[in-house]
């Protein structure tokens, strides 16, 4: 299954949150791939603590493979080469985890028929590779949204399963934002469907992440002062109603992640050990982060609305 990250800004949270489900996935014992489409960014090696890396992709990444520079990108393996204490020790029964970082220092391009055949055939090679495929876009409508939404209308890949998450931050300026890239003029849906998707079809392989949400029933929140606290609580209810104004109510959202400081800090990976032995993360993060990595595949949440 193919899974693409596309967020409305930068800043949203979805490198570390879609590494991060990825790297639950293959604890869970599937073969997984992470792919760095973030052109303008590609700093997925940080996320997976893998910074030679970041060296080695200078011209051999994704972007010089999709440009025809390379005859394959460059492959790095999560769990032997990364420099974390944690992932470094493969835990039993965990399924392979790879990373395919884009060129360090590479920025966005415009994409042309040969570099779709090479994205088209990439994406056929993985899928009969692994189990999930990860594929982190540019933030708004940029180069590598349209090279994905091309390439997954292309005859070849009508059958590979695809699915997108559109993440957005929890404030009105996100909200608003998120909504307009996929229905939009010139949004995922209407472009998807210019280059031969199906609108139905497409729209329904859409689900909204909201990242960085206070939980107002948290202790960390009740010991605000009462006038902050309940000013806080009517914007949180004002956002429910115009995220579902918009169409992208709670029963669009396939995930809710909360406002984590370790991820304000330091964008990383949430092992159980930051959680259960630090305790420098907070459980439910990490219950967040479980929940949504398992519904990816879930067909339950991705029943036609």
């Amino acid at each position: 299954m193919l899974v693409f990250a596309a967020s409305d800004k930068g800043g949203t949270g979805r490198s570390v949150t879609s590494a991060n489900l990825a790297y639950r996935r293959a604890l869970d014992g599937d073969d997984v791939c992470y792919l760095d489409f973030d052109f303008g960014s590609p700093t997925a090696t940080a996320v997976f603590d893998t910074p030679h890396a970041r060296e080695e992709a200078e011209s051999r990444g994704l972007h010089a493979y999709l440009k025809g520079k390379t005859g394959e990108p460059l492959r790095v393996d999560v769990w032997s080469r990364t420099e974390h204490p944690v992932l470094s020790d493969r835990p039993s029964g965990s399924g392979r985890l790879v990373l395919l970082p884009g060129d360090r220092g590479g920025g966005e391009f415009v994409t042309d028929e040969e570099n779709l055949d090479r994205c088209v055939d990439l994406f056929l090679r993985l899928h009969r590779e692994f189990d999930l495929i990860v594929v982190d876009l540019s933030a708004g409508r940029s180069y590598a949204m349209d090279l994905a939404l091309a390439a997954t209308a292309r005859e070849e890949l009508r059958r590979v399963p695809a699915r997108w998450l559109l993440y957005h931050r929890w404030t009105r300026q996100h909200v608003m934002a998120a909504a307009e890239l996929v229905s939009g003029r010139q949004g995922v849906i209407d472009s998807g469907v210019a280059m031969g998707h199906d609108r139905t079809a497409l729209l329904g392989a859409v689900r909204y992440v909201r990242a960085a949400v206070p939980d107002l029933e948290s202790p960390q929140w009740a010991q605000m002062p009462a006038a902050q606290y309940a000013w806080m609580r009517q914007c949180a209810k004002r956002l429910e109603e115009l995220a579902a104004s918009l169409g992208i109510g709670k029963t669009r959202v396939i995930g809710s992640i909360p406002l984590e400081p370790v991820l304000q800090m330091r964008e990383q990976l949430i092992t159980d050990e930051d959680v259960l032995d630090s305790k420098i993360a907070n459980f439910s993060t990490r219950q967040a982060l479980v929940e949504l990595a398992e519904r990816l595949t879930d067909d339950r949440f991705w029943g036609q609305l």
